[in-house]
């Protein structure tokens, strides 16, 4: 448990610069792979039919992926958008160890992202 004294410390210049880089290449990623999903590119259809769920889960992955990564580059929103995705990462993790096979190294790199983002922004 974090004391209460250290969840109302300030974030060092340094650390609200990283966090903001942070959050901008992951905004990008998000922002890029939920459009494709709801755009209906091609392999993303493909990949969702093999998913098993039906199309509307590609819609609901990707409305959660922009909406996450419009979050991310909102202050106030910042905490939220970053749980979404951390979840959505969580799922996809699964997801590839389960159906898809693969790996799945990119979910695994933007989870620990999107997670750093959340601890650090889960008080502010």
């Amino acid at each position: 448990m974090v004391p209460a004294a250290a969840k109302e410390m300030p974030l060092t210049k340094g650390l609200n610069i990283t966090l903001w880089v942070l959050q901008i290449l992951a905004a990008l990623a998000f922002l890029a792979a939920g459009g494709l999903k709801l755009a209906g590119a091609a392999p993303m259809v493909a990949e969702f039919e093999k998913i098993g769920l039906g199309q509307w889960f590609r819609y609901l992955t990707g409305l959660l992926e922009v909406t996450g990564a419009i979050g991310l580059l909102i202050p106030q929103y910042t905490f939220y958008g970053a749980a979404i995705l951390v979840m959505v990462m969580g799922g996809a993790i699964i997801t590839h160890f389960t159906v898809l096979g693969g790996s799945p190294v990119a979910a695994i790199v933007l989870l620990l992202i999107t997670g750093t983002i959340a601890y650090f922004w889960r008080s502010k």
